[in-house]
């Protein structure tokens, strides 16, 4: 019970004020009275209740004209009827009005205690509620900077995301394994009007189609052997919020064809039944896949790519955007750290050489899987090149490893301005950096155009 509810009692009969007000002191709440409608709404200007207790029945302004004045005010007011039995029909039609309940005259204590107790409890679920959409909302504002990018490629791609996300169109994502597809996807979906609803996934490259089919649209009990109970599926799970397919290029001809009479129709039927089921949600896929090339070899169908394709967003590989590699792999060290509790602090510069000049060909995912092992074989407070050392064989320039982090950062900056030129705005993108960016590292280390 939420002992400090504020309650305002209103009746222009002083004894009922004067037992009521009572018996609520009792149970542990804060009582205020007022013996009209209008000394209750000059109460109510003054501050706001949590629970009112109204006569029907008093001179001027009656009860029921004061709910409406309490609702226009507080329209979520929690407010109970005091009446007579002869008036419980003008009570009922109080309720039709907002009123919560309504208590007979003579008042049963017990009674009294219970509906505010039952006020009380919806108040504080109300109250919790309210915080957690909050919670939700601030990371639904924010769902984009648990996003680790350093990259101007991928700065520009979360841009751009800010304006797709509030949209409902569809979104293919298309990139290497193990860029961070889902990642992506997950921070559309708390950016987007779907926020409140589920973000329901499924790896549809991992599933037969038998498997894949019951998995979206569900099936009834006995609808197939081994079906002994009915099951959604997840086109029915996420409905009213995102539903993501992942590796949609695996999915066959016959399967796109379902989908995309669902997702034409917003309804289906679940396998061995005859009902549709009605499902509206916001469709975001993925695929590492050349869905066009798929398409030309007809093994992918042209209006199911159209109807999935009307956003397009590419994620580049790890190693093209090398100004990634060590903030994600700081961002995984904390991450490992806070699961093993061991006392890591950070990196050697040749470790980071090491990180940098690796190739990733498993993208953040293997990035993800090497900063893990290394934390669990760290023996100090420094992950160095023995904790990296299963990494040398596929370095593909490993002169690097002996290099400081600066002089690794010269040495790219040269590479990459000879090999553009000294053209700064292409070296800039090269680098995976903004042009300004390169600019103040040239300045730094004092390097020109034509330096190499």
């Amino acid at each position: 019970m939420m002992q400090s509810m504020r309650i305002l009692v209103v009746d222009d009969e002083e004894p009922i004020r004067e037992s009521l007000s009572a018996w609520l002191q009792k149970d542990g709440y804060q009582v205020s009275v007022a013996d009209s409608g209008q000394s209750a709404l000059e109460c109510i200007l003054e501050s706001l209740f949590d629970l009112y207790l109204v006569d029907i029945k008093m001179p001027g302004m009656d009860g029921i004209e004061l709910l409406g004045r309490i609702k226009e005010i507080q329209h979520d007011a929690n407010i109970i009827m005091i009446t007579a039995h002869g008036s419980i029909q003008t009570a009922v039609e109080a309720m039709k009005r907002g009123a919560c309940d309504y208590i007979c005259k003579p008042f049963d204590p017990e009674e009294l205690s219970l509906m505010t107790e039952r006020v009380s409890a919806n108040q504080a679920l109300k109250d919790e509620n309210v915080a957690l959409r909050e919670q939700l909302m601030e990371h639904h504002e924010t769902a984009f900077e648990g996003l680790v990018v350093e990259s101007q490629a991928l700065r520009d791609i979360f841009t751009s995301l800010k304006d797709v996300a509030p949209t409902p169109a569809p979104v293919l994502i298309t990139g290497e394994t193990g860029v961070g597809k889902e990642m992506v996807a997950r921070a559309i979906h708390m950016q987007s009007g779907q926020a409140y609803g589920p973000f329901v996934a499924i790896n549809c490259g991992a599933q037969t189609e038998t498997l894949l089919e019951s998995e979206l649209f569900g099936h009834e009990r006995g609808a197939f052997t081994g079906a002994v109970k009915a099951r959604r599926g997840r086109l029915e799970m996420a409905n009213n919020g995102t539903l993501f397919l992942d590796e949609v290029g695996e999915i066959s001809s016959k399967m796109q064809v379902s989908l995309l009479r669902a997702l034409e129709e917003k309804q289906f039927q679940r396998i061995g039944g005859n009902q549709n089921v009605e499902t509206d949600f916001r469709l975001i896929c993925a695929t590492h896949r050349d869905l066009g090339a798929l398409i030309k070899a007809d093994q992918f169908r042209e209006d199911f790519y159209y109807r999935i394709n009307v956003i397009s967003i590419h994620i580049p590989p790890l190693r093209q955007r090398q100004a990634d590699v060590p903030v994600l792999a700081d961002h995984f060290l904390e991450r490992y750290v806070q699961e093993t509790g061991k006392q890591v602090a950070g990196w050697t510069q040749r470790a980071i050489g090491m990180l940098m000049s690796y190739h990733w060909p498993g993208n953040v995912r293997e990035l993800r899987n090497v900063v893990e092992r290394a934390v669990v074989l760290a023996r100090g407070r420094m992950i160095g090149a023995t904790e990296l050392s299963f990494l040398q064989p596929e370095v593909e320039a490993c002169h690097f490893g002996t290099m400081t982090l600066k002089e690794m950062e010269i040495n790219h900056i040269k590479v990459a301005l000879e090999s553009t030129d000294g053209n700064i705005s292409q070296a800039a993108r090269q680098l995976g950096i903004d042009r300004g960016t390169l600019a103040r590292k040239m300045k730094r280390y004092r390097l020109n155009r034509k330096q190499s």
